[in-house]
């Protein structure tokens, strides 16, 4: 049996107890979470979330990224096709973890500034080798930009892969002051 055949008997089983009905396009916990790709870190499994309860952006590092601001931006034009507000009372989640593969390209500095799309010599800010800094980096980097709602929450994590257990780095906060965060 190959992967393939594994994955496609798993999506048999899942169809047969019945796909959830009615799911809505935008998750019901109003919730974006932005996470390593790494396996070890998988939110569905890590925070407990179901089908439908959240979107989850998964980049390597779980980093904000020129690409995952894209993404965010290409959400928020579907979210309003579709008639939907990402504003108040939406959260933004920043999610790190221990252990990350990234701190092995510590030494790919030309890979890195690709991907954080900065120069090399600003790599430091983006404090590649600690996850409770490189959250509230990437925190801070979502609180400065324009673009983003205002009234969203924005709150970081770092989850321990040894441990399981996830730390609140940077607590909720609406990305701007005076947002209405309802």
């Amino acid at each position: 049996m190959t992967t393939l055949d594994t994955l496609l008997d798993r999506n048999r089983r899942f169809a047969a107890a019945g796909p959830p009905a009615d799911l809505p396009l935008f998750p019901s916990l109003k919730t974006i979470v932005i996470c390593c790709v790494d396996p070890r870190a998988d939110p569905a499994a890590v925070l407990g979330l179901g089908l439908g309860d959240a979107l989850v952006i998964r980049n390597l590092g779980g980093r904000f990224t020129p690409g995952t601001f894209r993404t965010m931006a290409a959400l928020r034009t579907i979210a309003e096709a579709e008639g939907t507000d990402p504003g108040p009372g939406w959260n933004l989640v920043i999610l790190h973890h221990t252990d990350c593969g990234m701190i092995r390209l510590r030494e790919h500095t030309g890979l890195l500034a690709d991907v954080f799309g900065v120069d090399p010599a600003d790599l430091g800010g983006k404090a590649v080798g600690d996850p409770a800094a490189a959250v509230a980096a990437d925190v801070a980097a979502i609180k400065a930009d324009p673009f983003l709602p205002a009234a969203f929450l924005v709150s970081g994590l770092v989850h321990d892969v040894a441990t399981g257990l996830v730390d609140v780095v940077v607590p909720p906060a609406p990305l701007r002051p005076g947002a209405d965060a309802a």
